[in-house]
């Protein structure tokens, strides 16, 4: 079988991430209820409205960690103007310190990880990991997951994941596009921009998605477009994809 370059991205692809989020959004939801009660706030339109607030700010400027909890201060101070109520700095401090507390959760690898990784090196693939977010923060995630016995030093982090940076990622490396397989979640960073790079690529649903990641696939790809539900169908999918190319003269 011919060695293939394989990009896999980190969070909800390998490792579990939304779910904190979602977990530290109900205790923020929950946080304002008490504080605003009597002004009859809903918790899903506060939900709603930090959504949109903490989208702005990625779509703005990309990954960054204190984006998560501006938006729980700034979604506070949004219905403090309109119900009157007076902002706390000590308040706006628990919201600091509770977006805060997404990023020191412990890790949890998705199902099949080990053995996914395991199975794709012995086969004589070439890993890399491409994640989104604070460099500081995904490599705490990548050394505490023990990914680096796996992907040594061909770890990239951008805050930026988009179109741009993948090409240029792919030319610095010198990496063969139609040997190459971008793995993951979001349809946005992972997906469209290798469909328009031409590279092959893998789309693992995560489990729990946020709207930032649900958006329309238009890029016709040129290359392989899988959907998988598991990382363990990844080693076997890439096998006889890459073994049907060879097969055929592609």
């Amino acid at each position: 079988m011919m060695q293939q370059t394989i990009l896999f991205d980190m969070d909800d692809t390998l490792i579990y991430c939304n779910k904190f989020f979602d977990l530290v959004i109900d205790q923020f939801a929950d946080q304002m209820e008490a504080w605003f009660h009597g002004y009859h706030l809903s918790i899903d339109e506060v939900k709603k409205k930090q959504a949109v607030i903490d989208l702005e700010r990625v779509v703005a400027s990309g990954f960054a960690p204190d984006h998560f909890p501006q938006s729980f201060m700034d979604t506070y101070e949004y219905y403090c103007n309109l119900t009157g109520r007076r902002t706390d700095p000590a308040e706006l401090q628990r919201l600091r310190e509770l977006g805060a507390s997404v990023y020191g959760h412990s890790i949890e690898p998705y199902p099949y990880m080990e053995e996914t990784l395991t199975q794709l090196q012995a086969d004589g693939h070439d890993l890399h990991l491409y994640t989104g977010g604070d460099p500081t923060i995904q490599m705490r995630k990548v050394t505490e997951a023990g990914l680096e016995r796996f992907f040594g030093d061909r770890i990239h982090i951008t805050r930026h994941k988009n179109a741009e940076f993948l090409d240029g990622l792919i030319r610095s490396q010198g990496l063969d596009r139609h040997r190459t397989w971008m793995i993951g979640n979001s349809l946005r960073t992972d997906i469209i921009p290798a469909l328009k790079n031409g590279i092959h690529a893998i789309f693992m649903p995560a489990e729990q998605e946020w709207s930032y990641n649900q958006v329309e696939v238009d890029v016709e790809p040129q290359g392989a477009y899988f959907t998988l539900s598991s990382l363990r169908l990844i080693p076997e999918t890439i096998r006889s994809f890459t073994n049907k190319s060879f097969a055929s003269g592609q």
